[in-house]
Formats: structure tokens, C-alpha cells, sequence
């Protein structure tokens, strides 16, 4: 039977990312173990983004640098453009933005960089339009590891592209800075080599096995939304062959109606989530760490929530 009443000290715990704590022995014995090439990771990232990439702290770290290569202003505008163009946007970019100078949502005039986040993994629409506008682009990747696009030119639109590590890879740290154009980097990465060969060993341990991580993450993904549509709701966004959602979106429909309620709701059964601000949205997680009786758990907190409204 599943507990959807547990008391609150012994809450299972599910993220957005693939971490857990099981993973802390797993994942260190993997980093401290010296038959995990450390050279595994750098050679993909190194024939994927053509020796163009650099380790960062995290996400955040690699917007920073990112916009600190250009001669901003405060007084200067930076567009956030996002796949669903919605209210929502992550204040880890905004705030990062906001250090250097002023943001919008829209094109204007006085744009002077274009922000591109490529939603929980769905790409923005229309880059080529974007591209033929001839201002700089950062393209954020960190919810867009895997996905890509027909031209499969997802990260080298832009000047930069920004990745995050924990989104995708059970690891509780590390980003990546993609420079496209070969532009020179303004900061110094904090990451210490300690942290950069404990992610090299695991995220090389997960590239060695990536077939089967892009197809537990696929599985899962249909799993849930076959189940979570029995309770009447749906995907939020259609997705391509080549896209690799970083979590589950769906749409509510009008199904619950305090959707701020049933997102304290989840995160009080151990269970990561947020409202799609803007819109009749949320999301939970949907990674490859996940089991079909997890995703049954979160099937039966979302029923019991929904009978127990008013």
C-alpha cells in the first residue's frame, strides 16, 4: 500500500533533478574510484561543443560569465525570451541579469542582448528569426541538455550557451559555459578541481550508459502522463522526436483549484513541484532515477489531493 499520509519526519524525497540521497555512497564511491576515465565526459563534451566548453560552479555561474563578456551598462537591456513566452521565468536568471543591468521580455529598440531559455528542455520556436537580428545571443541551456532540434544547432546559436548539470546527472553541483564564438571570457570559473574530477567520474560513469538514462527518462516520462491523464490532466507541451523534457509539465485544465495549495501539497509529501506561473499549469519530476511505483506515489497524492478539495 502507498502512504499518502505519512508523518511529516519520514517523507520519502523526490527532485526535479536525479539526485538522491541514496546516490551520495553510489556517486562517491564513483568519483573516488580510479577505474572511471576521467577523460570520458571531456571527450564527449569536447567532440559535442567542439572544445568550446568550460566548467562552471553551476548555471548560474556560467551566466555570469557569460554576460560579463559584454560592456554592459546599467542603464542596458537584456530580452528574456522564453519556449512558452509565458509569465514564468526563474528568478536564478533574472537576479544574475540584474547585477549587470536591466531586463524585459519583449524586443525593443533598445535590446542589446537576447536571452533565449530553452524551457524544461522544449526549444525555442523560431531561432533562425533571431539569429537574422544580428544582436548577441545567450541561448539558456540548463533545463535543454539533451534536447535538440532538426538542424541540431541547439547551443550554437548564440555567442554562449549555459548548461546545468544537476537538471539531468545525479550531482548536486557543476554547469558548463559554451563560448561559440570563440569571444574571451571575462571570470574565472569557482570551481574547485576536487569538484570538477568528481563530476568528470560521474557524469562520465552516465555518458557511458547514456542510452539507458535517455531511455528511463522517456519511459517514465509516458508512464506518468498516461496515469496523471486518468485524473484529467495533460502535457503542457507538445514535444519533438528530439526533445528530452527535464521534468513533467502538465496542464491542469481547471481539474485543482488552488494550484498554490497543491504544490505545498506535494513538496509536503516529499515531492518537488511547482505552479507554471502565468498559466493553469505545474510540474513534478520525471528523471531517470524514477520507478514506475514512485511515479504511482505521485499518482495517489494528486488523487487524494483532488478529492479532499473542495
Amino acid at each position: 500500500m502507498l502512504q499518502t499520509n505519512s508523518d511529516s519526519y519520514s517523507l520519502p524525497i523526490y527532485g526535479i533533478g536525479p539526485f538522491n540521497g541514496k546516490g551520495i555512497v553510489q556517486y562517491l564511491h564513483l568519483s573516488n574510484s580510479m577505474n572511471i576515465d576521467s577523460c570520458v565526459l571531456d571527450n564527449y563534451l569536447s567532440e559535442r561543443f567542439e572544445e568550446k566548453f568550460t566548467y562552471t560552479l553551476n548555471g548560474r555561474e556560467a551566466i555570469n560569465i557569460a554576460l560579463r563578456s559584454y560592456d554592459l551598462d546599467k542603464s542596458d537591456l537584456v530580452t528574456i525570451l522564453t519556449t512558452s513566452q509565458s509569465f514564468y521565468i526563474s528568478g536564478c536568471v533574472t537576479k544574475e541579469i540584474e547585477k549587470f543591468c536591466n531586463w524585459n521580455r519583449a524586443i525593443v529598440p533598445e535590446t542589446k542582448i537576447i536571452f533565449v531559455n530553452h524551457e524544461f528542455g522544449y526549444i525555442y520556436p523560431d531561432m533562425d528569426y533571431l539569429v537574422s537580428l544580428g544582436l548577441p545571443i545567450i541561448e539558456d541551456c540548463c533545463t535543454t541538455f539533451f534536447s535538440q532540434d532538426a538542424a541540431g544547432k541547439v547551443g550554437k546559436y548564440g555567442d554562449f550557451a549555459v548548461y546545468s548539470f544537476p537538471k539531468f546527472f545525479p550531482v548536486q553541483i557543476g554547469g558548463m559555459l559554451v563560448s561559440n564564438e570563440g569571444k574571451t571570457l571575462n571570470g574565472i570559473p569557482s570551481i574547485e578541481a576536487n569538484t570538477k574530477i568528481h563530476l568528470q567520474r560521474v557524469l562520465g560513469h552516465c555518458i557511458l550508459m547514456l542510452d539507458e538514462l535517455l531511455y528511463k527518462r522517456k519511459t517514465n516520462f509516458d508512464y506518468g502522463l498516461e496515469q496523471f491523464s486518468q485524473l484529467g490532466f495533460s502535457e503542457r507541451f507538445e514535444k519533438q522526436f528530439l526533445t528530452v523534457p527535464s521534468a513533467m509539465m502538465l496542464k491542469n485544465n481547471g481539474i485543482v483549484k488552488d494550484l498554490p495549495a497543491l504544490k505545498t501539497a506535494l513538496w509536503n509529501h516529499g515531492i518537488e513541484s511547482s505552479v507554471f506561473y502565468g498559466e493553469d499549469a505545474f510540474f513534478i519530476p520525471s528523471h531517470q532515477n524514477l520507478t514506475k511505483t514512485d511515479l504511482n506515489y505521485f499518482f495517489e497524492v494528486l488523487k487524494s489531493f483532488i478529492q479532499k478539495s473542495p
